[in-house]
């Protein structure tokens, strides 16, 4: 199955010195991203990537993503437009490359004849960097202003409720 934003770079065409590339995706790659992310819209998604060989046959991506993706509040399930910045350091790994087990190495894409799916690891770098609790401005929760923190809970309640102030 071919992935909705499908951007395959072959690392045979890759010169020594490297080279940019820019990944837009198309109104219909977002609007079948977004219901693969269960969010309401994609408006925008690009990436400006440097490409650059390693030793070994590997070959390191940086660069940066940006999008704009409109989620559901989760107080008050209204749209919730916003605006994805994120850096992108990413690592090719050469045909028959180990995965690393580094937790903080960049992420790694594999290579499928001698190609890289650069638009799928940005599709995914894009869905790690969304909100997971998107919220309106000023939506807050039933019962709760902003930032106050709720009553405390549990055996020792009462006992702080009984506390003097000082």
């Amino acid at each position: 199955m071919t992935p909705e934003f499908h951007r395959p770079i072959a690392l045979a065409r890759l010169p020594e010195e490297g080279r940019e590339e820019r990944l837009v995706a198309s109104p219909a790659e977002c609007a079948a991203l977004a219901r693969r992310f269960g969010i309401q819209a994609i408006n925008r998604l690009e990436a400006k990537l440097r490409l650059r060989p390693e030793p070994g046959g590997s070959v390191a991506v940086t660069g940066r993503l940006a999008a704009e993706v409109v989620q559901d509040c989760v107080i008050t399930l209204e749209p919730v437009t916003q605006a994805v910045e994120e850096a992108v350091s990413l690592r090719i790994l050469a045909p028959g490359e180990e995965p690393s087990e580094d937790p903080e190495a960049p992420d790694e894409v594999p290579v499928e004849d001698d190609a890289a799916d650069l638009g799928e690891a940005i599709a995914e770098q894009l869905s790690l960097a969304l909100d997971p609790y998107p919220r309106a401005p000023g939506a807050v929760l039933p019962g709760g202003e902003e930032g106050e923190e709720p009553p405390p809970t549990g055996p020792f309640a009462a006992l702080s409720a009984l506390r003097r102030p000082r």
